[in-house]
């Protein structure tokens, strides 16, 4: 999620863009999943939007936080994207340090989420009657990773899994990902005349994923992120939800990382070519 363009000739240390990215990637999920944990466990937002905002704001602020350390990517398929589609700017010899400390943040978001609200995970599924791990405790778990579709809206059974394939899953992911990518390289290209300045960027980003969560939430909870499903889902399995995190009851979770990672990429180059026909 990018919020600036770096010759690769500039890049900072690897040590300070890590650094930079953990730390990013930390706030925009901590800020993104607990604004999920507030809503599903004590009601705090109301309505689908107000998380969205929420995830939004969280994506800006990172984004502001980190962008001078490492770019901002913040997301595993935006860091592909950028070195398939800006090399010169992001070497692929960068992608999988960048994509460990992503996935390292969201991690340590995760943990910190599940600390913080123990207490009300474990009221919410005294209350509901979850038995975490069982069938139906997703309802739980998509605090920490998504699950399709949104298991708040359309409950856990047989009837909910038959409105929503992997496949479909993966499609949305990709998609939304894509435009998620195409909105990031547009306003990040030094051909577009329409961008806006510089220090508004993050909140069009930001913006831009509470649009498409808004959207899409329903279907897939709407991750565009593989880190920020899979490092929360590994806090999960850990702390009993067991294969209700992983593999998932529909032993698919691959679509929160097989579609943003070919989402992004797509979306990036679409991006790029329509810049360049600014000449």
């Amino acid at each position: 999620m990018s919020a600036t363009s770096t010759p690769a000739t500039d890049q900072p240390p690897l040590s300070t863009a890590l650094a930079g990215e953990l730390a990013g990637t930390y706030i925009m999920v901590l800020i993104g999943i607990g604004s999920v944990a507030a809503a599903v466990l004590t009601g705090a937002q109301v309505g689908l939007w107000q998380v969205a905002v929420v995830w939004g704001f969280g994506v800006a602020i990172a984004i502001h936080l980190v962008a001078g350390l490492s770019g901002a990517h913040l997301n595993p398929a935006m860091s592909l994207a950028f070195a398939l589609v800006r090399p010169h700017e992001f070497p692929l010899s960068r992608l999988l340090p960048y994509a460990g400390a992503q996935l390292l943040g969201a991690v340590l978001a995760g943990i910190t989420t599940a600390t913080l609200f123990q207490p009300f995970l474990l009221r919410f599924e005294q209350m509901k009657g979850i038995v975490r791990g069982q069938p139906g405790s997703e309802l739980s778990a998509m605090v920490f990773g998504e699950y399709f579709p949104n298991p708040a809206m359309f409950g856990t059974g047989p009837e909910a899994h038959a409105l929503v394939s992997p496949l479909l899953a993966a499609s949305v992911e990709g998609f939304g990902t894509a435009v998620l990518a195409f909105v990031v390289f547009a306003f990040t290209s030094t051909r577009s005349r329409s961008a806006p300045p510089p220090a508004a960027v993050p909140f069009f980003i930001g913006f831009t994923v509470a649009v498409l969560i808004s959207l899409f939430a329903p279907i897939t909870q709407a991750g565009w992120n593989p880190a920020r499903d899979f490092g929360p889902r590994l806090v999960a399995f850990a702390l009993g939800w067991g294969e209700i995190a992983l593999p998932g009851p529909n032993g698919a979770f691959w679509p929160y990382i097989v579609g943003p990672l070919i989402g992004a990429p797509v979306g990036a180059w679409l991006a790029e070519r329509l810049m360049q026909l600014r000449r």
